[in-house]
């Protein structure tokens, strides 16, 4: 089952999306004959991959998966997964986790066991792939993305200068890993505070492919020519009012196919989403600079080579100010 799990991880969750990555590993006679991944949306799923490679050893092997095969449905754009195998002549599956959209749950494990193979779900396994898969479980039960907020603070708790400036609170190594989260994400979202102080382009910045861009508007109007409205990715615009506004935005983006969305701010968002309940992960990174009192992020004093001790859920950043 490791395996089919790394399998799965070679393929990058913003392709696949909405659907789930999907790893299958086929064995017989205690060796690997074929492998196969879920690769891009409306694409070939993983159990057909690995049978085209298996070709005739497919009869009589194992095949571990991620998640339960698919089960035919209206609808559907592929063919049923779950029936595939069955006519291969796969003699036991063995399965991380159920698959939690209503359409499929359990109906792939019964057709499989009513065509005479054995099925066992690896319930050890099961958090792994709904962690794999988050974004496509939250969708599935719940009906809205998973929401990550991801902010950057200086080591005394500021996100922006005392002049308002919030570029570049972090450095170049952690600005690079938020372009690979973004990347990693079906949509990043900010507040018009945002991109009126900001102006942020909201890319993968090559890192990978370019997230769906959501703003959400306040009472001073957006400039048209905000770098958040060019052709590098799409973007929608929502006012939404309180946490039930939120809560429908989130709807919206899911009807839209996004499963993971980063709120990258600014505070004022976060707050919202915080008081709201809907923040699912954070991501913060710290900055070892000292903002209060400074005008500019990148002229602010800084801790050198800042060391990090832990003491039960709290961390103390220690380093001489230069």
């Amino acid at each position: 089952m490791r395996r089919a799990f790394i399998v799965a991880r070679r393929s990058k969750a913003s392709d696949t999306s909405p659907n789930p990555r999907v790893g299958c590993v086929m064995v017989k006679g205690g060796r690997i004959i074929a492998e196969g991944a879920h690769r891009r949306f409306g694409g070939a799923h993983a159990e057909p991959m690995a049978l085209h490679r298996a070709r005739e050893r497919a009869r009589g092997a194992t095949a571990y998966l991620t998640m339960e095969p698919c089960s035919p449905f209206k609808g559907k754009k592929t063919p049923s997964c779950a029936e595939t195998l069955a006519a291969r002549g796969i003699k036991k599956v063995v399965c991380a986790s159920l698959d939690p959209n209503p359409k499929v749950a359990g109906r792939g494990v019964a057709i499989l066991r009513r065509a005479g193979i054995t099925v066992e779900l690896a319930e050890n396994w099961t958090a792994e792939a709904e962690k794999l898969n988050r974004g496509f479980f939250s969708l599935m039960r719940r009906g809205r993305p998973w929401v990550i907020l991801k902010t950057a603070l200086s080591l005394d708790g500021k996100a922006a200068s005392a002049s308002g400036k919030s570029r570049w609170v972090t450095g170049p190594n952690a600005r690079a890993e938020v372009h690979r989260l973004r990347a990693q994400v079906d949509a990043i979202l900010v507040g018009a505070g945002t991109v009126l102080a900001d102006d942020p382009a909201l890319t993968a910045h090559g890192a990978g492919k370019n997230p769906l861009r959501v703003v959400l508007a306040g009472r001073r109007a957006l400039p048209k020519k905000a770098r958040v409205f060019d052709s590098a990715a799409p973007t929608v615009v929502y006012k939404p009012k309180g946490s039930a506004g939120l809560r429908a935005v989130l709807k919206e983006l899911s009807k839209r196919g996004v499963g993971t969305l980063l709120v990258e701010g600014g505070p004022t968002v976060h707050a919202a989403f915080l008081r709201a309940g809907l923040i699912d992960e954070a991501k913060v990174f710290l900055s070892p600079k000292l903002l209060s009192g400074a005008d500019d992020p990148n002229t602010a004093p800084r801790l050198k080579s800042p060391k990090i001790g832990v003491y039960g859920d709290d961390w103390l950043i220690d380093g001489v100010v230069s």
